[in-house]
């Protein structure tokens, strides 16, 4: 009995770490993958737009049906990654589309306990060209969630919008011209 007792304690201190049930777990370095999702949403997600660069853009986004973003137009919300493969080709790659710059303010990035999720938060400013005139997003509010995949951070979930505020300035009509007196 003892000898059967001492091959099943030997037994569940091997399987113990397999499961994850041992205290061996590795800590996430928070401020390093911060970063990297950092480097991710600014770039991959944005700048990749001023080189034109999709591969690295490509990369850092879910290769499936589960990414989804909506845009502040209901016609911009993009579900699946045939879908954002589309828009690219067909609007951001074209000729007519040039990207200027992009700031990034109050930039608010989560990792959950395992470090396999992050999310953030942020307002965000694109300037952008459509045949040479400004098609441009201005504070415009960006949440989004990013996972990470077989070692690589890819964005699975975005949300643009404005506030109510800036899209009633936008709606307004504007002043009448005052004739001098």
């Amino acid at each position: 009995m003892f000898a059967m007792t001492r091959r099943a304690a030997l037994a569940l201190a091997l399987a113990a770490p397999l499961c994850g049930c041992g205290t061996g777990r590795t800590a996430v370095d928070v401020a390093s993958e911060t970063a990297v999702v950092d480097s991710v949403i600014r770039f991959a997600a944005v700048r990749w737009a001023l080189d034109k660069d999709t591969a690295a853009m490509f990369r850092h986004f879910a290769h499936d049906s589960t990414l989804f973003w909506f845009s502040p137009d209901s016609a911009g919300t993009i579900r699946g990654f045939a879908a954002q493969k589309r828009m690219v080709e067909q609007v951001l790659m074209n000729p007519a589309f040039v990207a200027v710059s992009s700031d990034f303010r109050d930039m608010r990035i989560n990792l959950s306990r395992g470090g396999h999720v992050a999310w953030w938060s942020c307002i965000y400013d694109d300037r952008n060209t459509w045949q040479g005139r400004p098609v441009d997003w201005e504070n415009v509010r960006w949440t989004g969630v990013a996972e990470k995949r077989e070692g690589t951070w890819v964005i699975v979930q975005m949300h643009f919008s404005k506030s109510e505020e800036a899209m009633a300035r936008e709606l307004r009509p504007p002043e009448p011209a005052r004739r001098g007196n």
